[in-house]
This record gives structure tokens, sequence and C-alpha cells, in this order.
């Protein structure tokens, strides 16, 4: 049967206000038949359901946007390489997601609308597997790392640097997922913090998050020698090299990919005029400041502004960095950059659309959040 978009649709409306439920039987469904998949997930699942059904909305969604679509498949093959997923298990997966589907949207649910989603399934699992097949032969599946600095900028906040065993190739501005010995098959995205270097050292800018397995491992409990695990570079928010002025917005470790653009910009022709708006809640937490400052001393199209929003005792320029991006100045001809908390970012990218920056022209991190 052909793809029909529509079909699946309809009947994933019908799931979708009791994602949860669906969510938690997909599992229990999926661990009943295939009991041996269970070591490849994490102990707690509440962040792994959460995953699923946001994977899985998008590529519903996506269906009638090939284009889209395979790049988000692409990414998602070669992703889940990392976890150790193989071709083999996409067939159990089809089988508890029907049984799933079968259950929550019975009310829809018939011959036609199955074999619409058997069909998608089929479209969705061959672009995974040939990315994944695709790239296990130029690259490994994941790189360990060595923990060669840890500087504790704040009582929650440290930049880290790694060392990977082989060269771990990735563009500025790009995220990998982490694992820590501390919390075996728990992966958290963290965006790399400088260009790709020499000596093959890479940082990351950590925030430890409350209830953050993985962040608060990285911060409160790693030191210097220990491994995590590193997953294939992602993202697509790298430099354009449009020639264009540039405007960044950097709130909090949003910081960290906004960074290794900026050292990529800085060594490399041509040299636009760059705004870096950098914020924080207090002075205290712009962490990365002297080292910024420094950056901007040596390269005079480098001004760094520092936003302060939660402290009315601040010196300098405060407020939210989205009102404060928008009382500027217009931002219409420059190539923007956009990184830091979902709503801090979605505020941001609103406000310079309204004053008439157009979409194609505003880059942005989808990796923040709860780590």
């Amino acid at each position: 049967m052909s793809l029909n978009p529509r079909l699946v649709k309809e009947s994933f409306a019908v799931v979708e206000p009791v994602a949860d439920k669906a969510a938690a039987y997909f599992y229990g469904r999926l661990f009943a038949e295939n009991p041996h998949l269970r070591a490849m997930f994490p102990p707690a699942m509440d962040v792994q359901r959460d995953r699923l059904f946001t994977a899985l909305t998008r590529i519903v969604w996506s269906l009638d946007s090939p284009g889209g679509l395979s790049a988000l498949l692409d990414r998602l093959g070669r992703d889940h390489r990392g976890y150790g997923v193989v071709a083999e298990h996409y067939g159990a997966v089809e089988s508890a997601l029907l049984a799933t589907l079968r259950r929550f949207a019975a009310e829809v649910w018939d011959a036609e609308t199955e074999a619409a989603w058997s069909a998608a399934y089929a479209a969705v699992a061959d672009i995974m597997i040939g990315s994944a097949e695709s790239e296990a032969g130029i690259r490994p599946a994941w790189w360990s790392a060595e923990v060669t600095g840890h500087e504790l900028r704040t009582p929650d906040i440290a930049v880290i640097t790694l060392r990977t065993a082989g060269r771990l190739p990735y563009l500025p501005g790009q995220y990998v997922n982490v694992q820590t010995a501390r919390w075996p098959r728990v992966w958290r995205p963290f965006s790399i913090a400088n260009a790709p270097r020499r000596d093959g050292t890479v940082r990351l800018h950590v925030r430890a998050v409350p209830g953050g397995w993985v962040s608060t491992a990285l911060v409160g409990h790693t030191r210097v020698g220990d491994t995590v695990t590193l997953g294939s570079p992602l993202g697509t928010m790298t430099p354009q090299g449009s020639g264009r002025d540039i405007l960044c917005v950097a709130g909090g470790t949003g910081l960290a990919p906004i960074k290794a653009i900026l050292e990529h910009v800085i060594t490399s022709g041509p040299r636009p005029r760059i705004h870096l708006l950098y914020g924080a809640r207090t002075a205290r937490e712009l962490y990365d400041l002297p080292d910024l400052t420094r950056m901007a001393s040596g390269f005079p199209s480098l001004r760094v502004v520092p936003v302060v929003s939660g402290d009315p005792g601040y010196g300098g320029l405060r407020g939210p960095l989205p009102e404060v991006t928008e009382r500027l100045r217009r931002w219409d001809d420059h190539e923007i950059y956009v990184c830091g908390p979902a709503g801090m970012v979605g505020e941001t990218v609103r406000r310079l659309r309204r004053n008439g920056t157009p979409s194609a022209a505003i880059l942005r991190d989808p990796v923040r959040g709860a780590r």
C-alpha cells in the first residue's frame, strides 16, 4: 500500500491526548515480547517515554514534507546507532507500536489504517537503517573521551575539557550525546563549546539541572582522568559563511555552541562584525565573560554585550534577553544565532521576525532542556 499521511495523522490525533499512557503501554509491550531489549534502555524510563512521543509526533506531522522528514530521520538513524540499535530491532518496535495504536486509537482503527501505518513505518525504518549503515563505514558509533580538565565556574556550572580516543569529526555549533560511567545507558545532549582544534580536545559547558542525572554527574561527580562516552556529532546550527554581519544571542550555557561558532568565524575569512549578547540572571552567572573579553581584545570586530535580567543593582545592560535584543536595534540584515533556554529562544526569534528578520537568517540550537 502507498503512503497515506491522512490516515496516519487522523489516528495519531486520537492517541496524542493519552500520550503518557500510550508510551507506557508501548514499552511494556516491547519489553514483554523482547526482554533482552530492556538492557538497552536507562533504569528510569520517564525521559525515554517523552522522547518517544516527541519523535513520533514530529515524524507523523512531517509525513507531507519529504525533505524535512528525510533530514529528521537521517539524524535519528545515526543517533540510534550510538545506542546500539541495529536493523533487527525495527521489527520488534513495529510490532509494539502497532499493538499500542490498535489499543489507543481503537475508535478509528481498521485494516486500511493499519496498512497505512505499516507502510509509513516501513518507509521511516528504511531511511533510518540506511543512514546508520552509511555512517557505519566512515565513523564509529561512539567515542571514548578522557576528562583532561574540569573547572567549576559557579556552584552549578562546569567547563569540562575532553580528549577523545580518535578524532571526533564535527562542525562548530554541533552537539553530542554524552553518557557517564555513573549512569550507563542514560544519554543527554550537550553542545561543543569550541571549534575543532589541532590537539583534538573538546569543551562542554554544563549546568547541573535539578534532577538531571547526567548534568549533575558531570558537574559534581566527574574528575580529571575519568572517562565519558560521546555519540556522533549532530545539529544544523553551524556557520553559514554568508559574509553578512553576525548577531549571537546566548542565554546561560547556551553560550557553548555560539562560542564554537565565534572561534571559527574569528579564524576564518571574511571577518564580519559580530555582536554577542550574552545573558544570565546575575553577573556571577556570566561564567565565561573573562574569556569572551579576551577574545574581543584580539578581534576588534567582536563586541561582547553582557546582559543581566535578575539583578536590579547591576551596572550594565539589564533586562530579559529577547527584550534587550529588540531594544538595541534592528537586525534584519544580519546572520543570527540564538541559543539558551527554550522560552528565551522562542521569544527572541518571535521578536526578530516581527521586526523584519527573515526566518532563514535565524539559526537556533535544538538541544536545550533538562539534562
